[in-house]
C-alpha cells in the first residue's frame, strides 16, 4: 500500500497575513464537495467555526481554542482593559462546546503564557506575539503527539497482525473521525491506521457514517481515500453483523474526553460498537492524547454531554415527536482494551 498524506490539507493553521495575524481552517462543513480554506482575524469566526462543527474533534479544537485566544490578543492590544477584555474572550471560547476537554486545555495553555508575558513586564502586543508563537508551538506538538500515537497503535496492531490470533493484514472499524481532520494534522485513531498502512499491516478500513451529521460518511472516507486506504463506508447498525461475519480484526476510535477512571466519551454510537467488540471477542482501542485525559473528573457519568440542535436529526419537526440528540456516549473502561497515548498505554489509577 503506497500512501500520500501529501493529499491531506492542514486541518488549523495560523500565519502573517497583509500586516495581520490570522488563524486558518478547512471548514469541514463543505466537505466531501469542496475543499474550502477559511481565513480570520476574528476570534468570534473561531467561536462559531467550534460550535457549527467547522472545526471540530477534540485535538483540532484545542489548537482553534488556542488560536481563538491570540487572535482576541491582538484584536484588544490597543485597549487599557487588555487583560480583562482577553480573559472574558478566553471565557466565551472555552465554553463553545462542551464536551471535548481539550478546547478548555487549549483556551487554558493560552492564558497561561499570556500571565507569564504580563508577569515578565511584557506589553499587550508582546503578549499576543507570544501568543501567535504558542499557537504555533502546539500545531507542530500536536502532529507529533499523533505520530506517536500511531507508532504505540502500530505496535499493538502488528503484533495481532503477525502475531495473534489473525496473522494477516487487518481489517479495521473505527467511527466517527478522530483522523487528520480532527486534529492539526496526522489524527488519533486514523494515526493508529496511517501509521499501520506504512508498515502493510492494514487491509482495509471499515467506516461507519456517523449519523446524524455523518462524519464518517463525509470526512473519514474522504481522507482515507485520499490518503491511499482502502475504505468501505456503511451505515451505523451494519456494524454488528459485519462483526459477526469475522470481518472485523480491530475497532479503534478516537475520545473527547476521557475520566480518571478511564472511562472514555466518543461520538454516540461508540459505547454500542464497544459492547459489540466485547461480545465477539475484538479489540477494542482508543487513541488520544493526554490532553484529553481529564483527571478531575472521577468517571464517565460526570462527563457532561453536548446535546445538539433536534433539526439534525428531524429536519422537518413533527407535530407531538420530541428529538432526543446527544453528541456523545461514554464507554465504560472495562470495554476498552487499551488506551493509547502519546507516551503509550494509559492506564487509570486505582482509586
Amino acid at each position: 500500500m503506497i500512501l500520500n498524506l501529501g493529499n491531506l490539507p492542514r486541518t488549523i493553521w495560523v500565519e502573517k497575513s497583509g500586516g495581520a495575524s490570522v488563524a486558518g481552517f478547512v471548514d469541514q462543513r463543505r466537505l466531501p464537495g469542496e475543499l474550502v480554506l477559511v481565513r480570520t482575524a476574528d476570534w468570534r469566526e473561531m467561536v462559531d467555526a467550534v460550535k457549527t462543527l467547522a472545526v471540530r474533534g477534540a485535538p483540532a479544537i484545542g489548537v482553534a481554542g488556542a488560536a481563538a485566544v491570540m487572535l482576541a490578543a491582538f484584536e484588544y492590544a490597543e485597549r487599557p482593559d487588555f487583560d480583562d477584555r482577553l480573559e472574558k474572550a478566553a471565557r466565551v471560547i472555552a465554553e463553545a462546546r462542551p464536551t471535548a476537554v481539550n478546547l478548555s486545555w487549549g483556551v487554558r495553555r493560552a492564558q497561561e503564557a499570556a500571565r507569564e508575558a504580563s508577569t515578565a513586564g511584557k506589553t499587550a502586543a508582546e503578549t499576543a506575539e507570544a501568543l501567535y508563537e504558542l499557537a504555533e508551538a502546539l500545531i507542530a506538538e500536536d502532529e507529533a503527539v499523533n505520530r506517536r500515537i500511531g507508532a504505540h497503535g502500530t505496535a499493538l496492531l502488528r503484533a495481532l497482525a503477525e502475531t495473534g490470533a489473525v496473522g494477516r493484514p487487518l481489517n479495521i472499524l473505527t467511527h466517527c473521525n478522530a483522523g487528520s481532520l480532527a486534529t492539526a494534522f496526522y489524527g488519533t485513531a486514523l494515526g493508529v491506521v496511517y501509521a499501520a498502512a506504512q508498515e502493510g499491516l492494514v487491509n482495509r478500513v471499515f467506516a461507519d457514517e456517523t449519523r446524524p451529521v455523518n462524519q464518517g460518511a463525509r470526512l473519514t472516507v474522504w481522507e482515507l481515500a485520499r490518503a491511499g486506504v482502502p475504505v468501505t463506508l456503511q451505515c451505523d447498525d451494519m456494524a454488528p453483523s459485519l462483526m459477526a461475519e469475522g470481518q472485523v480484526d480491530a475497532v479503534i476510535v478516537g475520545a473527547d474526553r476521557i475520566a480518571a477512571n478511564g472511562d472514555a466519551a466518543n461520538k454516540v454510537g461508540t459505547l454500542g460498537l464497544a459492547i459489540m467488540a466485547r461480545h465477539f471477542q475484538i479489540p477494542f482501542y482508543v487513541a488520544a492524547p493526554k490532553s484529553t485525559i481529564d483527571c478531575t473528573t472521577k468517571s464517565g457519568s460526570a462527563i457532561p454531554i453536548e446535546e445538539r440542535d433536534p433539526a439534525e436529526v428531524l429536519a422537518e419537526p413533527i407535530p407531538g415527536v420530541a428529538v432526543r440528540n446527544p453528541a456523545f456516549d461514554v464507554t465504560p473502561y472495562d470495554l476498552i482494551t487499551a488506551i493509547i497515548t502519546e507516551d503509550g498505554i494509559w492506564k487509570p489509577l486505582k482509586p
